[in-house]
């Protein structure tokens, strides 16, 4: 009975918390990103936000993925806003790091 219910409630929940945590830290990031003098530190802040809206996605996505496990639409809709959050992110921690160099 504790296994259908944890199977069913609480899986989901924790499946999406990973990327949740990504985008909360994208979030975060965007709090001490340098404000925007330049059009390089808007890029920055843009990009950051990008990378934070793709991980919620993500984060929406397997919640009903982890409910819903044979619609292929919802595993597909993951990985690409997985991997999409991950460039966003990337992309910004390139130009912030030539930035500052």
């Amino acid at each position: 009975m504790t296994e259908e219910f944890e199977k069913k409630f609480i899986r989901p929940i924790i499946n999406a918390s990973y990327p949740g945590t990504l985008a909360g830290l994208s979030l975060a990031t965007l709090q001490v990103a340098p404000q925007p003098e330049n059009l390089t530190d808007i890029a920055i802040r843009i990009f950051l936000l990008l990378g934070a809206l793709m991980f919620l996605f993500s984060a929406f996505f397997i919640f009903f993925h982890s409910i819903y496990p044979t619609r292929r639409k919802l595993w597909a809709g993951t990985a690409l806003t997985f991997l999409l959050g991950l460039f966003w992110l990337i992309l910004s921690a390139f130009l912030l790091f030539f930035t500052q160099v």
